[in-house]
């Protein structure tokens, strides 16, 4: 078997055991005890002007691939998010094709689909609220032309303009009796976009949850749920247990999803998650795992993948959309590793390595041998000399027989 080359802060290179890749199945019916989104990326052409301020050329081939994949292992699609680069490169003309083109591709192969709905494509930063509900109707109805769900995100110009927790509840509630069905709230934390310090009314979240929740209580017909991006697993809990029976709450916590996926006797979260998108056979497999009633197999397939999502999503958190990129180039979705706005740069080398690391040692790599060949060119590329690399002792690995994965 292959030996891995990492690197250290340091410049010093260890050579570790390529693990095998999981023998996880496809499922051969939905999965049943949770609902799972994974928040996809978008892949760039190539030869594309792949550099900061410049327009979004999408590789659309590679990119709507990558979403057959995930829906392949039975797990649904969020797209057009903050995972796909929305105010970090996405620009208004190529999100707006983006949710047209998944929406046909998931309309032809019966896919769960939900997508982003914001404000971005105004070009002012400050402007009304008025101008707020406006641009929100603007986005939801071409969505739902589509034939898309809708993921109402937060908005940085609501962020901006309210003043008050009675201006979210206005502009939720006008923009809510426009859905013509229910919808998904996305309360993102300023650990991803710091721009939004003080959404719903407050920086003290449970302050702010109680707007969300008074939201989603005046608006019941029109909120099928939340998702929840703050990183506190503990506020998550605090709203998931208070939110009507016929609101879900959905873990954008990529640090601590096991649990909270998994749950308790109080209840449970479902998923919507950007780590589900550079784990998608894992998550597919867990959930089927839970589906069989094997929770000791849930937290062996999806337990030491909580390491790799937490080196991913590591401070400064909105770099997050990197490593995901990085992930879905090792594994083979991608030719190249690339993003739009030139933010494959945006992590150093060790950082990867340490995602390299953490992904072989949790069952991560669907194809280790191309997974380490193209990290080792990448080595290569920035001088590094793969074979100067010492042995370490061999470590423990994720490896779930396949007759353990029910489908």
């Amino acid at each position: 078997m292959t030996d891995l080359t990492l690197l250290d802060r340091d410049g010093g290179l260890t050579a570790v055991p390529l693990a095998e890749a999981p023998a996880f199945q496809k499922p051969r019916q939905p999965l049943r005890s949770r609902v799972a989104y994974a928040a996809a990326h978008v892949v760039p052409k190539t030869h594309a002007d792949n550099t900061p301020g410049e327009p979004a050329e999408i590789d659309w081939d590679a990119t709507l691939a990558f979403r057959h994949h995930v829906w392949s292992w039975g797990l649904g699609v969020a797209d057009a998010m903050d995972t796909a680069q929305r105010n970090m490169g996405l620009d208004a003309r190529a999100t707006r094709e983006l949710i047209t083109r998944s929406a046909a591709e998931a309309n032809a192969v019966g896919g769960k689909l939900v997508v982003g709905v914001n404000t971005d494509h105004l070009e002012a930063e400050q402007v009304s609220l008025d101008e707020v509900i406006d641009a929100y109707k603007e986005q939801l109805h071409h969505t739902e032309d589509a034939g898309a769900g809708a993921v109402l995100m937060a908005s940085r110009h609501l962020a901006r303009a309210a003043r008050t927790a009675d201006d979210y509840r206005r502009v939720y509630r006008e923009v809510l009796a426009a859905a013509g069905a229910p919808v998904v709230l996305h309360w993102l934390g300023t650990a991803f976009d710091p721009q939004l310090a003080g959404y719903f009314g407050s920086d003290d979240w449970s302050v702010a949850s109680q707007t969300l929740l008074q939201v989603i209580e005046y608006n019941r017909d029109k909120v099928q749920g939340v998702k929840m991006s703050l990183l506190d697993a503990d506020a998550e809990i605090s709203v998931r247990e208070r939110l009507p029976e016929s609101a879900r709450m959905f873990t954008g916590d990529d640090f601590h999803y096991v649990g909270l996926i998994a749950g308790d006797e109080r209840g449970h979260s479902d998923a919507l998650l950007g780590a589900f998108a550079a784990l998608a056979p894992n998550a597919s497999a867990a959930i089927q795992a839970l589906d069989a009633d094997d929770e000791a197999a849930y937290h062996r397939i999806l337990g030491p993948t909580e390491a790799l999502s937490q080196q991913v999503f590591a401070a400064p958190t909105y770099y997050y959309k990197t490593g995901v990129a990085f992930l879905s180039w090792l594994n083979g979705h991608q030719s190249a590793f690339q993003m739009i706005g030139g933010l494959h740069a945006a992590r150093s080398l060790p950082h990867l390595s340490r995602i390299v690391e953490l992904a072989n040692a949790s069952g991560s790599l669907e194809r280790p041998e191309l997974a380490a060949a193209r990290w080792h060119s990448m080595l290569t590329l920035n001088g590094v000399d793969v074979h100067a690399a010492v042995a370490a002792p061999a470590v423990e690995t994720v490896g779930v027989p396949a007759e353990e994965v029910l489908a």
